[in-house]
């Protein structure tokens, strides 16, 4: 495996800037957010550390050769908006934006894109389904073509008011795993796991990697602390940002050996990215680094730095 972050911790640094902390830290790869340019609506979102959308043949040539020169590799590209929105402006924009940076992986010899399913929150997921296939269908047949492998990444985006109730993205669970990859059974379809997202869900977070090892493209690294103090208090049909934390690796509720056993069980041996959202680490430019670092030192204890051969 190779350990890496996601970059839209660090939206105030270059690309280069990026890939001189990932080395000097000791990472192995980073996940490159490829936003477009313009205001971001939500945190972490409209950060782009490559410009798929003006990239040009120079530009690909000099990004190979600055990863090449930096030792450390691009774990995937990164872009998560809803292109099931039910504002055809904004989904028609992501489903735009997502071919552009299908087509970027491809160009720079990338083969793996991360991103959400999308969803019309106000609709149930059976009135989502049909808009679901029609909009993904083509998607993961440019995929294929460009052979690239698209990991969807299993976050309800249900956390506000202004996402419910229904949420933000429909891949959320395994029994709407199984029918998503049923209905579009490309082998350039899969997952990419956080397991931060099933604890807050109260799912079991190991079971769904054995059953869908073959769908593992990438994974984040994100924990989560439930306050159950609170939750006594809200319930369970709350906006969860009244009972739940995002927090570093080993700082929360997932087990990471247990997680990390399971993984290597799997035979999966792609990356594991760090993706910060701890809001108690985003202070200052330092403090993010410093997130990083730790999480890097804590998780380098199950994922062993690769050793070069002699």
């Amino acid at each position: 495996m190779q350990l890496g972050f996601v970059s839209a911790i660090l939206p105030d640094l270059s690309f280069d800037q990026v890939f001189a902390t990932a080395k000097e830290i000791g990472f192995d790869c980073v996940e490159v957010c490829c936003w477009p340019s313009g205001k971001a609506e939500r945190r972490y979102a409209g950060v782009s550390h490559i410009d798929v959308a003006n990239l040009t043949e120079h530009l690909v040539t000099d990004i190979r050769k600055k990863v090449d020169k930096s030792g450390v590799q691009i774990s995937g590209l990164g872009y998560y908006p809803n292109p099931l929105s039910p504002n055809s402006s904004e989904a028609d924009a992501a489903v735009a934006h997502l071919h552009l940076v299908i087509e970027a992986a491809f160009r720079l010899g990338i083969d793996r894109v991360n991103t959400f399913v999308g969803r019309d929150w106000t609709k149930s997921v059976d009135d989502n389904w049909p808009r679901f296939l029609s909009t993904w269908q083509p998607l993961i047949k440019l995929a294929e073509h460009r052979k690239v492998h698209i990991g969807i990444e299993n976050c309800p985006m249900l956390f506000t008011a202004d996402e419910w109730p229904g949420g933000k993205n429909l891949a959320t669970t395994p029994d709407i795993w199984t029918r998503m990859f049923h209905d579009i059974p490309s082998p350039n379809f899969g997952l990419n796991y956080d397991p931060s997202h099933m604890i807050w869900q109260h799912m079991d977070y190991l079971a769904p990697m054995r059953e869908f090892r073959d769908r593992l493209f990438h994974i984040h690294a994100k924990d989560v602390r439930l306050d159950q103090q609170k939750l006594d208090r809200v319930g369970i049909m709350a906006h969860p940002n009244r009972y739940h934390t995002p927090k570093l690796p080993g700082m929360g509720d997932v087990n990471w050996g247990k997680f990390f056993s399971t993984l290597t069980d799997c035979g999966y041996r792609g990356p594991v990215c760090v993706e910060v959202e701890d809001r108690a680490y985003e202070g200052s430019l330092n403090d993010r680094i410093a997130s990083l670092q730790q999480s890097y030192n804590y998780l380098r204890n199950f994922v062993p730095q690769r050793r070069t051969e002699e």
